[in-house]
């Protein structure tokens, strides 16, 4: 009987090691799906849009499953606005048992130049109020992350309009291409891990 219960254990802790939360950041509502502070919501609606999967409501998020070579990705899109996306993240990273390693939150960052492309294992928020609140929530600045460059195209005083201001037309058209390319990325860290994803695509 131990025996049995110990494999029935070891199982389940290898489904779990097969199962990946990838987690866009971004405000909820109509007025600011196309904001630059969006493009984790963004990132994942392409990416199921690509795959023909869709969201539904559940608690503290939007969420979606999607199966690739026998791994399991969770997508959420948190409801609880950008400040307190760690709270969502905590709570889905606890239902689903994913291990710290598998989870990937994708967001934007002003320091970066448009479209460029930047993945870490750890590191500050950098003033960013979503990865704030996910590092005090998680205890730990030790958690992959997806920064999508927004760059920092604004005059003194206006950081605030210029995050929840829309994409121009110009970069609109440019996203379409990034967009591909971040599609590919979280396949990668689902298939080959972080580190060869950012061998591949770091400064891409």
């Amino acid at each position: 009987m131990f025996k049995w219960l110990l494999a029935f254990f070891n199982a389940k802790e290898k489904d779990n090691m097969k199962k990946y939360l990838i987690v866009g950041l971004g405000n909820i509502g109509e007025k600011y799906e196309n904001t630059r502070h969006n493009i984790g919501f963004k990132i994942l609606n392409h990416y199921a849009s690509s795959n023909n999967f869709t969201f539904k409501t559940d608690k503290l998020g939007d969420i979606a499953y999607h199966k690739i070579k026998g791994r399991t990705l969770v997508f959420l899109k948190p409801s609880t606005y950008m400040n307190l996306s760690g709270k969502a993240i905590k709570y889905w990273m606890n239902k689903e048992k994913i291990p710290f390693d598998n989870l990937l939150v994708v967001t934007d960052d002003l320091n970066l130049s448009f479209g460029a492309i930047r993945l870490k294992s750890k590191g500050s928020d950098g003033g960013h109020n979503g990865l704030k609140d996910t590092q005090e929530k998680l205890q730990t600045t030790k958690y992959n992350r997806f920064r999508f460059g927004i760059s920092s195209d604004f005059s003194k005083g206006r950081q605030v309009d210029y995050v929840l201001g829309n994409w121009s037309e110009e970069e609109n058209d440019s996203l379409k291409e990034r967009l591909k390319i971040s599609n590919q990325i979280i396949e990668s860290f689902v298939l080959s891990g972080l580190k060869n994803t950012m061998n591949d695509y770091n400064g891409k």
